[in-house]
Order: structure tokens, then C-alpha cells, then sequence
């Protein structure tokens, strides 16, 4: 259990720090003239957007992992580990080519306020974090006050790191790579994956 705990963890920061998530939001309000306010309101929003759509999906998961513990004895134990490993490897091979979120055309080519923030909602909405989904899967194969817990950390992590990032980024108080963190998400979220799985093996 300590390791599902530490390694959602991990995973809701790193998802919080990418930055496709959020600079979206800066590089259209800026466009837009937008003050930071309302920049900050937006990704409030899209983050919050985004959250419930992958709090709902990892539900249904959990709910499938429950009745997966439930019809197989070994679940916990070996699938489940077995499964983390294998979407971590997944990760690490596919890295350099992972695309979570971009602006895409159909909001660049939104004119008023109202369509261009519904564009970025929307598209968040329907770009669940997958990252997370795994730990929700072998969390309901342990108790629902897991699977409660992982959500609220996700969807508290996640929405404020972006709210903050933005921020921080708008003032130039931020001066990192971005490209290289963006590049790197996927293999360290793959050797996270591959850490739990292991660890999962022996600590239950």
C-alpha cells in the first residue's frame, strides 16, 4: 500500500509540472490580453475539467479491480504488480513520442472569450491523465478509502500545481526548461510505474 501511495503521489506531481497542461492557458491569454486573474481562472477550470474526467475513469477502474481481486486469488499480488510493470515499460518505449495535451487548431481558431475557454475545457475534459488510471486499478483491489484517497490527492496536486505554475510563469518568476521536463515526463512516469510494481511484489 506504501507504495501505491508514494508512487501516485509522484505521479500527480510530475502531471502537475507538465507543461502542456498549463501553458496553454498563458500562451492564449497573453494572445487574448487577458489579465492574470483571468488566466488563472481558466486553468482553475480546465485543471478541474481535467481531474474529474480522469477521477472518473479511475473509478470505473478501481470498480474493475475490485471485481478482478474478488474472481482472481492471486490479483493483488501478481496481476496487478505484473500490470504496473508492463504499463510502466510501455511508457518508458513510447517517451520521446508522448503527446497528452496541446492547443490545438479548433482553439486557436475560436474567437470570442466564451468559445475559446469552453475549446480549453473541453479538450482537458477529454484528455484524462492515463498516468494515474493503473494506481486506481490496483487501489480497488484494496479498499475504497484508497481509491478516495488517491482521487482527492490527484484532483488537490494536480489542480493547484497548475493554478500555481501559471502564476509563477506568467511573472517570469519561472525559468526552467520546459521542453526538456515535457520530454522526460513519460520515462519517469514509466520507471515510477515499473518502481511500484516491483515493490508491490513484496510490500502488500
Amino acid at each position: 500500500m506504501f507504495s501505491i501511495l508514494t508512487g501516485s503521489i509522484i505521479i500527480s506531481l510530475l502531471h502537475a509540472l507538465i507543461p502542456n497542461h498549463w501553458l496553454p492557458a498563458i500562451a492564449i491569454g497573453k494572445k487574448e490580453n487577458w489579465n492574470l486573474s483571468e488566466i488563472t481562472n481558466v486553468t482553475l477550470i480546465s485543471a478541474l475539467a481535467h481531474g474529474t474526467s480522469t477521477i472518473l475513469v479511475g473509478v470505473v477502474l478501481a470498480y474493475l479491480g475490485s471485481e478482478l481481486d474478488d474472481t482472481f486469488t492471486h490479483f493483488t499480488e501478481i496481476i496487478a504488480p505484473v500490470t504496473l510493470i508492463v504499463i510502466g515499460l510501455i511508457f518508458i518505449y513510447r517517451h520521446h513520442r508522448h503527446k497528452h495535451f496541446h492547443i490545438s487548431n479548433e482553439v486557436k481558431r475560436k474567437k470570442s472569450k466564451a468559445a475559446i475557454i469552453s475549446a480549453l475545457v473541453i479538450a482537458m475534459f477529454f484528455s484524462p491523465c492515463m498516468e494515474i488510471e493503473a494506481y486506481f486499478l490496483l487501489a480497488g483491489a484494496i479498499s475504497k478509502w484508497l481509491v478516495a484517497f488517491i482521487a482527492v490527492m490527484y484532483l488537490t496536486i494536480t489542480t493547484t500545481g497548475m493554478v500555481l505554475l501559471v502564476r509563477y510563469a506568467y511573472k517570469g518568476i519561472l525559468k526552467l526548461n520546459w521542453h526538456a521536463l515535457e520530454h522526460n515526463a513519460g520515462i519517469i512516469t514509466g520507471i515510477t510505474l515499473v518502481l511500484t510494481g516491483i515493490l508491490t511484489f513484496f510490500i502488500h
